[in-house]
């Protein structure tokens, strides 16, 4: 089966442009059309989080007609820059933005898998935090699973990326330690999936993957030196794709939404190796 992980959408009201300088409607519009015109298909869409860009209920509504051409389902998780309530006013339809009170978490089957959804906000705040209600349903959660392969997703990675200014703005550490000793009494877990930082990372979590994805819009800035200024970059918008099987587990892969030149053949027609 097949999982297509998109996030930080950063969706304004129609015609605003984020940071004066990008279309992220526009750039999310081509994204659709791209995971639509995947073969195989994915089976779902996780989106971890900054769905709009100020929580406000037109940018929500934006958002809803963007997503409204997905040929398959998708599952919502907020991030620093939503506002649950505004979310679940405008997405009033989908009962599991409402199952989890406070918090907009839950759990759903896609296929063999589990999608655990973790709510990492805190209001007013970019960095991110759990706090013993949110860990105390993920333990249930992972103990309800009953051993079946399991995702867990959220908005805010549990880990540092060397990017001084996304650091300071991600899941506060107590917090991360705690999922980490959690995640490892689970070895069914098969990734933790993350957004917020707008670029793809691996890190080995919790006798895990803990993995972060590229933006479908701006990416930000690789500059990994200790006082990197905040900043983005224009490069290629993507996604990732997280191929499971019961023999491999989780592989991902990381695509352009953008058509490249080619394919190419690597054999001519008789199979000899083209020089």
């Amino acid at each position: 089966m097949l999982i297509a992980q998109i996030s930080d959408l950063h969706i304004k009201r129609p015609g605003a442009l984020a940071y004066k300088r990008v279309d992220t409607a526009a750039y999310l519009a081509r994204c659709v059309e791209r995971l639509n015109a995947l073969d195989p298909r994915p089976d779902a869409v996780i989106v971890t989080g900054d769905l709009v860009d100020q929580g406000e209920p037109e940018q929500y509504a934006h958002l809803k007609a963007l997503l409204a051409p997905l040929a398959m389902p998708y599952y919502l998780l907020v991030g620093n820059h939503d506002d649950r309530a505004a979310l679940r006013a405008a997405f009033n339809d989908r009962e599991e933005l409402h199952a989890g009170g406070e918090f907009v978490q839950y759990a759903r089957d896609i296929g063999e898998l589990r999608l655990i959804a973790l709510d990492s906000m805190v209001p007013g705040q970019s960095a991110g935090l759990l706090c013993d209600a949110r860990l105390a349903w993920l333990e249930t959660q992972l103990e309800a699973a009953g051993g079946k392969p399991a995702i867990v997703a959220l908005h805010h990675p549990p880990f540092a990326s060397g990017i001084g200014h996304m650091d300071a703005l991600r899941l506060e550490p107590a917090s991360a330690d705690r999922l980490k000793a959690l995640v490892a009494r689970y070895p069914n877990v098969e990734r933790v999936m993350c957004g917020h930082v707008h670029r793809p990372m691996f890190v080995r979590f919790g006798g895990t993957i803990a993995s972060a994805v590229p933006a479908p819009a701006h990416q930000v800035a690789l500059d990994l030196r200790d006082d990197a200024p905040s900043a983005f970059m224009m490069e290629p918008p993507a996604f990732a794709l997280h191929r499971y099987d019961s023999a491999n587990g989780v592989v991902t892969h990381h695509a352009y939404v953008d058509a490249a030149d080619g394919p190419y053949p690597f054999y001519e027609p008789e199979g000899t190796l083209i020089g």
